[in-house]
This record gives structure tokens, sequence and C-alpha cells, in this order.
């Protein structure tokens, strides 16, 4: 069994849906990056959703476009981010590992190669959130030949045979948009139409639906599973509270009022996916 399977099978007996919690690596240092994402473990995260900067990321809002910025500036590129994942990876062994990373970044690298770095660092999945599935043949051989789970989005109100596409595609997820438009808090997510879109998805045999997009609130959480996703991922939400605590984290010198603001970044990650967490149980 994968690791996503072997969750997925964990959280059914104990009737409990997953909590999928995204933030950027090297946000707002690739350092600090790995701190933020021990506090989502430490949190009750149920597995994690990593995304590696790019230049033009066209599917997020001004929040995780923000991180983006941020994390390029750190000097995150590609090779750094493999670099902190292979450290979670070390820590927490059974731990679903999923990257979203825009498609330049395989395109550049060549998708065998890319697939086998993501492999040898312990990564589960990859998302790719500007391949649509219809292009998505070649990336799905070069995952499945390095033993990564190749993921898809199924768009929101989308057709029945895109949604056969995404369910024959995916491997250890789907990710199933709440809404149309871009990643943000400040939009909120929509349940209407998803336990049609997840009925659907299942007919097919998909991988568990996960919910994203505007996925802020414990309520949310919860609406998304009595809809009938398998779990939730939330991003611009987790991100903005990175984002807070970021200046003071970047300018303050080594010492006891660096250590206080690391600490409440900490504190406030674990708070925030604790509830998160708790709105999963049915």
């Amino acid at each position: 069994m994968s690791r996503y399977s072997e969750m997925f099978a964990a959280l059914r007996a104990r009737a409990e849906g997953a909590f999928v919690p995204f933030v950027m690596v090297g946000d707002p240092t690739p350092a600090l990056s790995e701190e933020v994402i021990e506090a989502l473990v430490a949190g009750g995260a149920d597995a994690l959703e990593l995304g590696v900067p790019f230049s033009d990321p066209v599917a997020d809002g001004p929040t995780i476009q923000r991180a983006h910025l941020r994390a390029l500036a750190a000097g995150a590129g590609f090779d750094a981010c493999l670099e902190v994942v292979a450290g979670v990876r070390l820590r927490h062994p059974g731990l679903p590992i999923g990257m979203l990373i825009y498609g330049n970044v395989p395109f550049a690298r060549g998708l065998e190669p890319f697939y086998a770095d993501c492999a040898r660092a312990g990564i589960d999945s990859v998302l790719l959130p500007d391949v649509p599935v219809r292009e998505s043949a070649p990336f799905s051989a070069a995952a499945r030949a390095a033993g990564v789970d190749a993921v898809y989005i199924a768009p929101p109100s989308a057709a029945e045979e895109t949604l056969d596409a995404v369910a024959a595609a995916s491997r250890g997820y789907v990710y199933a948009v709440s809404r149309v438009g871009v990643t943000g808090a400040e939009h909120a997510s929509s349940t209407v139409g998803l336990a049609q879109s997840v009925a659907r998805l299942r007919a097919d045999a998909a991988a568990p639906v996960m919910l994203g997009f505007g996925i802020s609130r414990p309520e949310q959480v919860a609406e998304a599973i009595a809809a009938g996703a398998d779990g939730a991922i939330s991003g611009s939400a987790t991100v903005a509270i990175v984002e807070e605590h970021a200046p003071a984290l970047l300018t303050a010198p080594d010492g006891p009022e660096r250590e206080s603001e690391l600490a409440a970044l900490r504190s406030e990650l674990v708070d925030f996916v604790r509830a998160m967490k708790g709105a999963t149980r049915r």
C-alpha cells in the first residue's frame, strides 16, 4: 500500500476525513519553512501539500503569489526545495507528502529526471496545476515509472468526460476544485454540485477526492466532508499565517525577539491545523 492508501484506510476506520495544509517550501526561507512544516505536523496534519516557488503562478491568488516571491527571493529553487522535503521525509517516514509544482519545472528538467528526483526526496505525489488532464499522458507515464503518484484537478462544474479523464489519470488522490477562479481564502469555497462530482469520480474508481480552493475555516472543512469529499486542503489561510510573521522573522537578529516570533508562528499554525482537523470527524 502507498502512504496515501494507508492514510485514507486509517482515517476511514476512525470515521474521519483528511485535513491537508499547503505551504510554500522556502517561505520565508528554506530553513524557516522547515519550522513551518514541523508545526503543521505537530498540529495533526494527515498529509502535506508543499509548493515549489515559480515566477508565474497562474493558478494562485495574491496570498500564495507573494509566498512564491518570498521563497524565490530567499533562493529556494527546486533543488533547495528537494533538500527540505528530504529532511521532512527522514523525520516523518509514514507521512504522505504531495508537491504542487508548475509544469515549467518538469519541462525544463526533463520529465524522467524530474520525477526520479522527486522520488529520491521521498515525494509521494505531484500535482501540476497548469497541466490539464488532456495533456497528462507523458507526465503520468514518467511519474508511474518513478513510483510517484500523478494528481490532476477536477474543475468545478466539469463535463462528465473531463471528470472521467481525471478519475482515470489521478493516483493518490483527486484534487477537486470547489469554485471557479484562483486560490484564496478571501473567496469562499462552494460545495454546490460537489456530491454529484464525487459520485461521478467514484463511479470511475478514482482515488479519494480532496476539496481545495477557498477552504479557510473549520465549518468549510465539515461541509466538504458532509458533501462526500474524503478531505480538504487549505492553502491561502495557512500561507497567510506565515506571511503575518515573515517580516519580523526576516529582519530580527538571532536572539530572544526572533525566538519569540518563531514560537508565536509555531503556536498559531498548530492551533489552526488542530481546529481544521477537528472538523473532519464525521
